[in-house]
């Protein structure tokens, strides 16, 4: 599994329901997305997950294959698909409701001199979720690791259950990416107030994306606010995904993530110096949220 980055966590199909109209399916789960939006951003990526054998799981495998994602062998072993009921708001913003089965094989691990992104439910349900944060602590050896806590408080049920296995996968990752709900949610902070925590735990560039007014951005001790573009919002479903591939794929090509090498030269980066992946990530992000569904864009529509 030579490939430049294994993205670890669940894939799903997501039944969206609109406030007018007809409800409609979607291939998604937020690993699965961010895998996608790094194929079509040109890094060959391998995807590590969970799903059945039924007319939906097909559905899965056929995306992965028609986006060039490589599916890490035994991902089609659930007894069933899961899904993800997303019912939008007047905003155009979803609330989920899930039917889910996650399991991950512990032995799993990121390629050598590669990067690894994991997050979401994935990394915290049971029994999957204490797999994943052993893929993650051996692959971080040999590769650069980013992580999204994803919080889907329905799954995840009291902050105080998930807060320590959150803040372990935070302290073994190089890059981490938050909403401003995930913090609200998890400790009633601010997004300042999340980033002076998560930074002190060791990740050299954390960020927590505030909606339509863009992002807040803390890299070598220092913090700036990204603003998003004006974008007609068809639904934010996939946006968060697609900002996360999207900063990944910046760091990647800048040679900011991959390996030890890649660490280093990410400690050793200022602001100025993520500041491209960080706008790649926000341009990636506003394609998504003008188009329904979970649909990232290609490198030639940036």
């Amino acid at each position: 599994m030579a490939k430049d980055v294994l993205v670890v966590g669940e894939a799903l199909i997501d039944i969206v329901i609109p406030l007018d109209g007809e409800t409609a399916e979607h291939v998604g789960g937020s690993p699965a997305n961010v895998a996608i939006g790094l194929a079509r951003l040109g890094h060959p990526t391998a995807l590590a997950t969970r799903f059945g054998r039924d007319e939906r799981g097909e559905r899965i495998r056929a995306l992965m294959e028609g986006e060039h994602v490589i599916l890490v062998p035994g991902s089609n072993a659930a007894p069933r698909t899961s899904t993800a009921l997303a019912r939008l708001d007047s905003r155009k913003v979803a609330t989920y409701e899930f039917d889910l089965d996650w399991q991950a094989d512990p032995g799993i691990v990121a390629p050598e001199g590669g990067h690894l992104h994991t997050g979401s439910i994935a990394a915290t349900l049971p029994p999957g979720g204490a797999a994943v944060a052993r893929i993650v602590g051996d692959s971080r050896a040999h590769a650069t690791v980013s992580y999204d806590p994803n919080a889907r408080p329905s799954l995840m049920g009291d902050p105080a259950d998930v807060v320590v296995p959150i803040e372990h996968l935070i302290s073994l990752s190089d890059v981490v990416k938050a909403s401003e709900e995930d913090v609200e949610w998890l400790y009633g902070a601010t997004p300042a107030d999340a980033l002076d925590r998560w930074s002190a735990m060791g990740p050299s560039l954390v960020m927590v994306t505030l909606g339509p007014d863009g992002v807040l951005v803390r890299c070598a001790g220092e913090t700036r606010a990204f603003p998003s573009a004006p974008v007609s919002v068809a639904d934010t479903v996939g946006a968060g995904d697609s900002f996360m591939s999207g900063v990944l794929s910046g760091l990647l090509d800048a040679g900011l993530l991959g390996g030890i090498e890649g660490r280093e030269r990410l400690r050793a980066a200022t602001l100025d110096d993520v500041a491209p992946a960080v706008e790649r990530a926000l341009a990636c992000a506003g394609i998504t949220v003008s188009r329904a569904g979970a649909n990232p864009p290609r490198r030639d529509e940036l």
